[in-house]
């Protein structure tokens, strides 16, 4: 194996001729003049650095350093047809359950030399096209969305995009391409079993008024009807509150229920924030948890646990969903099949002092 050049320090070079191009901007040529060595070598510095000895790497990136280079990853991006970005959409980046898949997601790409583009979209899938079209248009290796695709414009339009996209956070038998989620309804039914087997008898529900929440409400009146608990969904005390919802909303929807029904034995919150202000709403009252009223929520948050008393909630793996997302992206970017594109994770009840 041929060894590595060797230099003199860049600082005893003469300073870079300016670019007729960019305004003085420095350009590739002039770091490869300044470090004697190739164009190409420099591009393999900026692009594969594993591929280059350290002592030319640490070269390279000094004179990098002098002639203060800033790389045009556009213009990388044309000449390779990959723009190393991938575009992802979260309800409102305000709300922590999806913290964890966000993370993932960045920390799983970035190791590959991608970057993340974070964007909202709202609770309501009415813009829906609108949103995905400006995603589109910029381009993206890859789109991930913490929703299942509801528009059937919208589907055909990112399929004849050919962008790899993966549905996250939700379930469908028809995804648009890739998917990674569970079944909200499903959730529901086990938390209404989870109350029904403790014994409630006067069960109620504070849901938020998205897609997702509505679907956890339907398997959740569902179960309680299938079991006996109530005759039919108009017994099921239930306040709706707006999205994204905080735990003073919680708070102000348990006042709402007692006022309206006088009794609540079991309470579902659509979120852990719910749920913990209907647990400081219940604490004042002095109505005793979980004896007198189980509280479950959903999400697991990171406060969860040290609630008083502790949550009981349904915790979905953010982060195994951020990685499985960005594996999916990156094996498509690399001509790869994808061999398992759909993939229920599932969920679990975590049973805590509140129920």
């Amino acid at each position: 194996m041929s060894q590595p050049p060797t230099f003199s320090a860049p600082d005893i070079l003469p300073p870079p001729r300016r670019s007729r191009r960019g305004a003085g901007r420095a350009t590739l040529a002039d770091v490869a003049r300044v470090a004697g060595v190739s164009a190409q070598t420099v591009s393999r510095v900026l692009n594969s650095p594993e591929t280059v000895p350290p002592a030319t790497l640490e070269h390279v990136r000094a004179a990098i350093a002098q002639v203060r280079y800033v790389p045009n990853r556009l213009a990388g991006s044309l000449a390779s047809g990959r723009s190393k970005l991938v575009a992802a959409l979260v309800p409102t980046i305000a709300s922590p359950v999806f913290q964890e898949t966000i993370h993932a997601l960045t920390r799983a790409l970035a190791a590959k030399g991608y970057q993340l583009m974070l964007g909202e979209s709202g609770f309501d899938d009415a813009d829906e096209i609108e949103l995905l079209e400006n995603l589109i248009s910029r381009g993206p290796d890859g789109i991930v969305l913490t929703r299942v695709v509801q528009s059937e414009l919208a589907r055909q339009r990112l399929a004849l995009s050919g962008i790899p996209v993966v549905e996250t956070w939700d379930l469908t038998d028809t995804p648009v391409d890739m998917l990674i989620g569970f079944s909200h309804e499903h959730v529901g039914a086990a938390v209404a079993d989870l109350l029904i087997d403790r014994g409630s008898k006067a069960p109620a529900l504070v849901s938020g008024n998205d897609p997702r929440a509505r679907r956890r409400r339907a398997g959740f009146v569902n179960r309680l009807v299938a079991r006996g608990a109530i005759r039919a969904e108009a017994d099921l005390p239930v306040v709706e509150i707006s999205a994204p919802a905080h735990f003073g909303d919680g708070r102000r929807a348990f006042v709402d229920l007692l006022a309206r029904d006088g009794h609540v034995d079991g309470l579902w919150c659509s979120t852990d924030a719910l749920a913990l202000g209907a647990l400081i709403e219940a604490k004042e009252r002095n109505i005793a948890v979980p004896d007198q009223l189980a509280v479950v929520g959903f999400g697991d948050q990171v406060t969860s646990p040290y609630t008083s008393p502790a949550l009981t909630t349904v915790r979905i793996d953010g982060r195994k969903i951020g990685q499985l997302a960005a594996q999916f992206i990156l094996e498509r970017a690399r001509g790869e099949r994808v061999l398992e594109r759909i993939q229920d994770i599932g969920f679990e009840v975590i049973k805590r002092a509140s129920a």
